[in-house]
């Protein structure tokens, strides 16, 4: 059930970048949901392997490279999907990638896991 909630708040968040930022393109709400879940297929296969290939560089930013791991995984995302869901360049993959986290954190401790904070 989490994984499927996961899927609908970043297919939203897609959309609405799409409304905010001129260089994010999304052809509908189907392309953001399944955007959202090639980007959840590739977090699952390709994340740690990219994650163990990088980790002396993460260690050294105290893990400040994961955010660049996961602008990495969101423009594999872009190049899967192709015309579909697309941004323009890795500045704004990288800003949204950040964006993403930080709204996906604030949902992760304020609905869904209200009690686990106290």
């Amino acid at each position: 059930m989490r994984w499927l909630i996961g899927i609908l708040i970043n297919a939203v968040l897609f959309i609405a970048f799409a409304g905010y930022f001129e260089g994010v393109h999304v052809s509908s709400f189907g392309a953001a949901v399944a955007a959202s879940i090639v980007l959840s297929i590739l977090n699952v296969l390709v994340r740690p392997l990219l994650i163990l290939l990088t980790l002396p560089i993460t260690l050294l930013t105290l893990g400040f490279f994961l955010l660049v791991i996961n602008a990495i995984t969101l423009s594999m995302t872009d190049a899967l999907m192709g015309t579909k869901f697309e941004i323009d360049g890795f500045g704004l993959t990288f800003l949204i990638a950040v964006i993403m986290v930080l709204v996906n954190i604030i949902i992760q401790k304020t609905i869904l896991n209200p009690d686990r904070n106290k």
